[in-house]
């Protein structure tokens, strides 16, 4: 099944400071070397993270990246960018990017497919929305965003890199899915990857993870981990959440 992770994402939130206090806090940190941490922090601080963090049991990756290698592109940044300013992980599919800025499951198997060519590792995010669920329809959409993904690039990456199941319903919203109905889709995930010949793909939980909510969380049987939110930004919170996972 795979060693947890535990990863902090960012978003558009942080400063410099916050940064390099954050960065200090994790090399003071006694991380188990049975979980792996990964920090998706804004891009404007990714070479000032990978600096400071330098020789850490942390691995850094950006929270968005260009399906292309280069081009005439203003704004966006290619997977070769991202590996040279110390990045070894990309997130693609985040609801927050799905939502506001339209992308669809084509365009996100696209940017699993940029990581890949680009060297780094892929975190793919999934999840419906509360119209989706009460709907009966969660798992057809779930599925329908891993298929997409897996007809654009293929099996191998399943095992390279790692889904977040991240219910649209519970991100940023102080709502945490319960976690039967979060182990209950992580389940169907991994016998899905296990039905395309993976069987080592890792699925971590986010959707409003808490030191307080963690330790329930990971000690389900089919979740690996989490993607976490507004409680990275904090490394103590961050850090608590990491030593639930090990």
């Amino acid at each position: 099944m795979g060693g947890a992770i535990v990863a902090g994402n960012w978003k558009m939130h942080g400063t410099k400071q916050r940064a390099l206090r954050f960065c200090q806090a994790l090399g003071r940190a006694d991380i188990r070397a049975e979980v792996e941490v990964v920090v998706f922090p804004p891009m404007a601080y990714l070479s000032l993270f990978a600096a400071a963090t330098g020789g850490l049991a942390v691995e850094l990756g950006a929270q968005d990246l260009h399906p292309l290698p280069e081009g005439p592109r203003t704004g966006d940044i290619s997977g070769a960018m991202i590996a040279e300013l110390g990045g070894r992980w990309a997130l693609a599919g985040h609801s927050e990017r799905r939502i506001h800025h339209g992308e669809d499951d084509a365009l996100v198997a696209a940017k699993v497919g940029a990581a890949l060519a680009a060297g780094l590792k892929p975190m793919l995010c999934v999840g419906e929305t509360l119209e989706q669920r009460q709907a009966n329809q969660a798992e057809a959409v779930v599925a329908r965003q891993l298929r997409a993904v897996l007809d654009a690039v293929g099996v191998a990456w399943l095992s390279q890199g790692a889904i977040a199941y991240e219910p649209v319903w519970a991100i940023g919203a102080g709502v945490t899915a319960a976690p039967g109905q979060a182990e209950a889709m992580h389940g169907m995930i991994r016998e899905w990857a296990a039905s395309q010949g993976a069987q080592a793909v890792r699925v971590l939980y986010g959707g409003s993870v808490n030191q307080e909510n963690a330790a329930e969380l990971f000690s389900q049987p089919n979740i690996n981990g989490g993607l976490v939110g507004g409680a990275s930004l904090d490394a103590g919170s961050f850090l608590a959440i990491v030593a639930a996972a090990g």
